[in-house]
């Protein structure tokens, strides 16, 4: 690997990729490390990367469907047969599309905006004040509300696929459907950088309900990527899907959805520590008995395949302190041979696993009895 390549994962990759040279001599060798991620690092012209995941490629279809809510896509259908990254991404990207020219086909989503414009003749309510102070001039100063589709609900499907024609990772196969529907969104919106957090929490109605999974898909190729994306002399942009995220998520809407009767789920707590400083905790995961109203699960999920560390230990149990609860999981997505079953002072410390190499299904179900098993022995809910 040349010397520029290995620099630039240094310079614009350090979370994704650890990067040793074996030893100080001019040509030296070099030792990649993969940090949790998986997809397409171009490094240059000549040399890229390749993130391959441990999981079989239809279970990251699997884990979507739960992750981004895309149920209604039925991801499962015709697309578990993805031999690579690229193919995995061409693909969603086509499905995103489809959906995009079925929604063209029948009308994209408008509502009313509020405009004020200078116009020939009287629209909506007259400005008299700005009428006034200009009387020579012509043209009218006007406020209405106008019935137009330029609207966030399109812009974030206009963005996302100009980063999917950005992206370089296309087929010929789904790069016109590609191309046709963001000719057909870009028509009549304003053009502007969204964020995946654009996509999460808007309302819908029955007018534009159908665009709550297409802008889970958004969300998806708007998080998932890469940090050095470059225009001009690239063309390719990095194409990363942020693998422990994925998994937080897929774990949060797996329990969220198969949940015995009488216990809630809340993900992503925020726990303030110092409003001044800024200093708050981030809970992955709280199981509470409804009946009671007590939180008696605290939960951390950790995608790597090593052991539970004693970070690992202090930051659940600190999790669980918040929540006055004396039951702490780690949940890792490999089985280490050995179960963790320890305690730091009243809290009992315990670690389960959700495999992601088989069947989901199976996994999630025993994953869930191993939760509530321990519930039973400690005599919880």
């Amino acid at each position: 690997m040349p010397l520029e390549a290995a620099e630039k994962i240094r310079r614009e990759y350090p979370n994704v990729i650890k990067v040793e040279a074996t030893s100080f001599l001019p040509d030296s060798s070099w030792m990649l490390t993969a940090q949790g991620y998986v997809g397409y690092l171009p490094l240059t012209p000549e040399v890229g990367l390749r993130l391959l995941p441990k999981v079989p490629i239809e279970n990251i279809f699997r884990m979507l469907e739960y992750a981004y809510d895309l149920e209604s896509f039925h991801l499962l259908e015709g697309l578990v047969d993805c031999s690579s990254l690229e193919d995995f991404y061409d693909r969603l990207a086509r499905l995103l599309a489809v959906q995009v020219l079925s929604r063209g086909r029948r009308g994209f989503y408008r509502s009313y905006q509020k405009r004020s414009e200078q116009l020939p003749f009287v629209r909506g309510r007259l400005d008299l004040r700005a009428a006034c102070q200009k009387p020579w001039d012509t043209r009218i100063a006007c406020h209405f509300e106008e019935h137009t589709p330029d609207v966030d609900e399109n812009r974030i499907l206009a963005w996302t696929l100009l980063q999917i024609l950005h992206s370089g990772l296309c087929t010929e196969r789904s790069l016109p459907l590609v191309r046709q529907a963001y000719r057909n969104t870009a028509g009549f919106v304003q053009l502007r950088p969204c964020q995946a957090e654009e996509c999460i929490g808007r309302h819908y109605s029955r007018l534009n309900q159908d665009y709550q999974p297409m802008h889970a898909l958004c969300r998806f190729f708007l998080e998932h990527r890469g940090p050095g994306h470059e225009t001009g002399d690239r063309k390719i942009m990095p194409f990363l899907v942020k693998m422990y995220r994925l998994y937080e998520l897929f774990v949060a809407r797996w329990l969220k959805d198969h949940l015995p009767s009488g216990f809630s789920i809340q993900s992503q707590e925020q726990v303030i520590i110092d409003s001044n400083l800024d200093i708050k905790f981030k809970i992955d995961l709280s199981i509470f008995n409804e009946k009671t109203g007590r939180c008696i699960f605290v939960m951390d999920t950790k995608y790597k395949s090593k052991q539970p560390s004693a970070t690992d230990i202090q930051q659940v149990t600190a999790y669980a302190e918040t929540k006055d609860c004396q039951e702490a999981i780690l949940i890792y997505p490999e089985d280490f041979g050995t179960v963790l079953r320890g305690k730091v002072g009243p809290i009992n410390i315990r670690s389960v696993v959700f495999s992601l190499d088989g069947d989901l299904e199976k996994a999630g179900n025993m994953f869930v009895k191993d939760i509530f098993r321990i519930g039973a022995e400690e005599n919880i809910g």
